[in-house]
């Protein structure tokens, strides 16, 4: 689907459950084409989105990288160029020493990662604590793995036309189907996302493919899915750090801080449930 915006090509090489969409860099987010003249929006925010500020101290959800280019330390909660030396930006970073918590050095750029806590005004980060990764220990999170079938009771109707040929013909039609939404591979089964007939869909792919196949219906299609997209960077600004989906019918979307406005103002705006708001920073407990 989108990566923080469009859905990439399925090859058929690929034989694990893939994502609709991965999440995209600033660059990636900004390079998506507009929707095509004349086509309406699939809905228009109807108010400026909110900002808010934490009004108590905050840590970070994990590891995040601390770089100075030369200009003073950055707290890089977006994407990281993965170069050496790394490259990203973000808020500046106050009451921070790389003397006691360690970093690399190269280019004339030092970073390292770290779990900070401390205060932010908008604009700028003030550490009152910070943990080097090597002495970070993380609570034990469950692995996420890929899209599962759209269907419980996939099944092959001609094994002999399940090649990877038939899989490139198979992905190709879906994709040319006038309510087409996105389309994932799981395990050889390919599922096929619309949002009109399904079994017409179905019928369709059937010409090309003889392997598990499951159509299924929703709501939005990859485009409508992209303008919303497109949408949220543009009312959310430099608040919003990574968007894109990985699922039918839903998009993602982390912001620096929520509060909780964030998700009320997007819920208000395209539906309870369409957009689904991560903060990077959580308010400290207690």
């Amino acid at each position: 689907m989108i990566l923080r915006p469009t859905l990439r090509p399925v090859v058929a090489a690929l034989l694990l459950a893939l994502p609709l969409a991965a999440c995209s860099t600033e660059s990636e987010m900004r390079a998506v084409d507009p929707a095509a003249p004349g086509e309406p929006s699939a809905t228009t925010p109807s108010a400026d989105a909110p900002t808010p500020v934490p009004d108590g101290e905050v840590q970070t959800s994990g590891l995040v990288t601390v770089l100075d280019p030369g200009t003073g330390p950055q707290l890089c909660l977006g994407a990281v160029a993965e170069s050496y030396p790394p490259q990203c930006g973000g808020p500046a970073v106050a009451g921070f020493d790389w003397g006691e918590v360690g970093a690399e050095e190269a280019g004339g750029v030092t970073w390292g990662q770290y779990a900070l806590t401390g205060t932010f005004d908008g604009t700028t980060f003030t550490v009152t604590d910070a943990v080097p990764a090597a002495l970070y220990d993380p609570m034990a999170e469950p692995e996420t793995g890929g899209l599962e079938p759209a269907c419980d009771d996939a099944a092959a109707t001609d094994p002999a036309r399940a090649t990877p040929e038939d899989m490139d013909a198979t992905l190709a039609a879906a994709s040319a189907l006038p309510t087409y939404a996105t389309a994932w591979l799981t395990r050889g089964t390919i599922s096929v996302a619309v949002t009109g007939d399904a079994e017409a869909a179905e019928a369709e792919l059937r010409q090309t493919w003889g392997g598990p196949l499951c159509v299924t219906t929703v709501e939005k299609t990859d485009a409508d899915l992209n303008t919303i997209n497109q949408e949220l960077q543009t009312a959310l600004g430099e608040q919003l750090l990574t968007s894109g989906s990985s699922a039918p019918d839903s998009l993602d979307a982390e912001v620096v801080f929520d509060d909780g406005s964030i998700q009320r103002w997007v819920d208000a705006t395209y539906g309870e449930g369409l957009v689904r708001v991560s903060s990077s920073l959580d308010p400290v407990e207690g």
